[in-house]
């Protein structure tokens, strides 16, 4: 089922959170303290827009890393309905996909629900004060990397690590919506 991201306000605070990632370490959000920047996406080892994105948030995570940027991504969907979403699965899936960053577990969904997570990928963008100041889709096109025309998550980190404003209109994430617990 499709869905697009919900609104969160900008300037809010990152929620708390602390969840097992596939390397078997525990990460909160103070383990990415030393970051000046955090991208935080909700994500899915099954949804054919999150599978589409990861290459880029990999790029991304590879060229902005010696920056102070660092990425996390976050599964929150239930492994019952989608048994694919199991902590096994997503270990296997950060091998094969030979993610650079944190892919983390939240299996009581807890952590989506604080963050106002709605679909796969949610992209959300903190500052080093962990305030709110991207929410949104990572580009124009899911589908055709080779086709896309507005970076906005990648223009979003670069006018915030040159300490200017965000100056475009947000457009939501579109994805597959999080399957939620019954």
């Amino acid at each position: 089922m499709l869905a697009n991201s919900k609104e969160l306000a900008l300037g809010s605070s990152a929620p708390a959170f602390s969840l097992l990632g596939t390397d078997r370490k525990k990460y909160s959000l103070e383990s990415f303290n030393g970051a000046k920047l955090l991208v935080i996406i909700f994500t899915s080892n099954t949804c054919p827009y999150a599978q589409a994105y990861e290459q880029r948030f990999i790029s991304m995570q590879r060229d902005y890393g010696n920056d102070g940027v660092s990425f996390c991504a976050i599964n929150s969907n239930d492994e019952k309905a989608l048994p694919e979403e199991n902590y096994t699965q997503m270990q296997a899936r950060a091998r094969t996909s030979q993610l650079n960053y944190p892919y983390l577990r939240d299996e009581s969904q807890r952590v989506a629900q604080a963050y106002n997570a709605a679909c796969t990928p949610d992209v959300y963008l903190y500052d080093a004060q962990r305030k709110l100041r991207y929410h949104g889709r990572c580009d124009d096109n899911w589908k055709e990397p080779t086709q896309v025309k507005r970076r906005e998550l990648t223009r979003a980190i670069e006018l915030m690590l040159q300490n200017k404003p965000i100056d475009f209109e947000m457009r939501p994430a579109t994805g597959t919506a999080i399957r939620w617990k019954k």
